[in-house]
C-alpha cells in the first residue's frame, strides 16, 4: 500500500494572514529552537499586523492544531501539522534545482553502483548536516520456492528459486540433525507465507522474525527461518542501504529536548542496526517520481515519530531507488529539500549515462 501523509486541514484552507504568521513562526522555531512569542512575531516577523491580531491568529492556529504551547506562559511551537503546512508551501514553491557539476564529477569517479551510493550518502550528510542515506533499487525478482534437503548428520542443503531463472543453494550446518518431515513442514510454511513476494521483502521479513527469535517457541519455525535467511543472502545484496552522518544529529536538538533527543537517537540507532526494517520503511514511502517528506507522527513506525525524512527517487535506467536525509522534526526543511532534490537528479544523470 502506498504511503500518503495526512493533510487535513490543507494549508491553503487557512486565510493568508494565518499562513504568513504560521510560516514566520515555523522559520523562527527551526532557527532558534525556542518557543516563539506573539511579541516577537509582531516586532520581527515583518507581518504588518497588530499585536492583538497576531495573538488572535495564534489562538486560532492552536485551536486548529497547527501550533501548541509547551507551557502556559511560553510562546508557541509548531506541531507536526504546522510543519506539514510549512513543508507543503516549500514543495509547492520549489523550482528545478540547478545542475551540480562538482557533485556529478565526484560521483562519476566512484565506479560501481555501491561506490556511487556510498558517496551519495556522504554528499547528503555533509550538505544537510543530517543523516544521509542512499537506497539501491530493489531487485525485481520475486520469491518462488524454497526446499530443504537433509544431507546427513546436521547438514542441510537449502535451495531457493526466484523468477527470472535465478537459483541459490547453500549447505548449512545446523549443529543438530533435523528430520525430513520437519524440513518439509518448514519449507511448506515459508512457501505459503512468502511465494510471489519481492526477494528483498522476504529477506527483510525473515530477518525481522529472526530478530525476535527469543520469542519463538516453535522449533520448526526457528529452524526454517535460519535456513532461509542464510541462503537469501546469496540472492539479495546485503549492501542495499548506505548511511552516513549519524553524528550530526546529536547537535540538532535543543537543550530543552534532552529526553526527546535520547529517546529519538536510541530509536534511530536501533533502526540503523536493523537495516532491513529501515529499507522496508523507506521503500514504502517511495512515491513514484515525487520528492517526499514524512514528518513525525506521519511515520507508520512508532520508532521514527521523533524524526522527519526527506527523500527523492532516482533511476539507474532499470529500476528506482531513493536518496535522502533523516533528521529531527525541527530540521531546516528548505535546505534539506534543495539538497536531496539536487543530488537525486545528479545520481540519475550519472547512473543512466553509465
Amino acid at each position: 500500500m502506498m504511503f500518503h501523509p495526512a493533510r487535513e486541514p490543507a494549508y491553503d484552507e487557512l486565510p493568508e494572514r494565518s499562513r504568513g504568521i504560521l510560516t514566520q513562526l515555523v522559520k523562527q522555531y527551526i532557527d532558534k529552537g525556542e518557543p516563539v512569542s506573539s511579541l516577537w512575531l509582531t516586532r520581527h516577523g515583518r507581518l504588518g499586523r497588530s499585536s492583538a491580531t497576531v495573538r488572535n491568529v495564534l489562538a486560532t492556529l492552536e485551536a486548529l492544531g497547527y501550533v501548541q504551547q509547551p507551557h502556559a506562559s511560553s510562546g508557541r511551537v509548531p506541531t507536526d501539522r504546522g510543519y506539514r503546512a510549512y513543508v507543503d508551501l516549500l514543495l509547492r514553491a520549489r523550482r528545478t534545482p540547478k545542475p551540480t557539476p562538482e557533485v556529478e564529477a565526484r560521483l562519476r569517479q566512484a565506479g560501481t553502483l555501491s561506490d556511487v551510493l556510498s558517496n551519495v550518502s556522504h554528499e547528503l550528510s555533509l550538505a544537510s548536516h543530517q543523516l544521509g542515506f542512499a537506497l539501491r533499487p530493489p531487485s525485481g525478482d520475486t520469491f518462488q520456492h524454497i526446499e530443504f534437503v537433509a544431507l546427513g548428520d546436521s547438514r542441510i542443503l537449502v535451495v531457493v528459486s526466484a523468477d527470472g531463472n535465478e537459483v541459490a543453494h547453500k549447505v548449512v550446518d545446523m549443529g543438530e540433525p533435523i528430520g525430513p518431515a520437519e524440513l518439509n513442514q518448514g519449507a511448506n510454511y515459508l512457501n505459503s507465507e512468502f511465494a510471489g513476494m519481492p526477494l528483498g521483502d522476504v529477506r527483510a521479513a525473515v530477518a525481522e522474525q529472526l530478530r525476535q527469535e527469543r520469542m519463538l517457541y516453535d522449533r520448526l519455525l526457528s529452524h526454517a527461518l535460519r535456513l532461509a535467511s542464510s541462503t537469501l543472502e546469496e540472492l539479495v545484496p546485503q549492501n542495499s542501504l548506505f548511511l552516513e552522518g549519524a553524528g550530526f544529529l546529536v547537535d540538532q536538538f535543543s537543550e530543552d529536548d534532552a529526553q526527546v533527543q535520547f529517546t529519538t537517537l536510541r530509536a534511530l540507532l536501533s533502526m540503523i542496526e536493523r537495516k532491513d526494517q529501515l529499507v522496508r520503511l523507506l521503500n514504502e514511502y517511495l512515491d513514484g517520481s515525487s520528492l517526499t517528506v514524512v514528518i513525525g507522527t506521519e511515520h507508520v513506525s512508532a520508532e521514527m515519530r521523533g524524526l522527519s525524512v526527506v527523500m527523492s527517487p532516482y533511476s539507474d535506467g532499470r529500476g528506482t531507488g531513493c536518496v535522502g536525509v533523516i533528521g529531527p522534526r525541527r530540521m531546516r526543511y528548505s535546505h534539506a529539500i534543495s539538497a536531496v532534490d539536487s543530488v537525486s537528479r545528479a545520481v540519475s544523470r550519472v547512473l543512466v549515462s553509465q
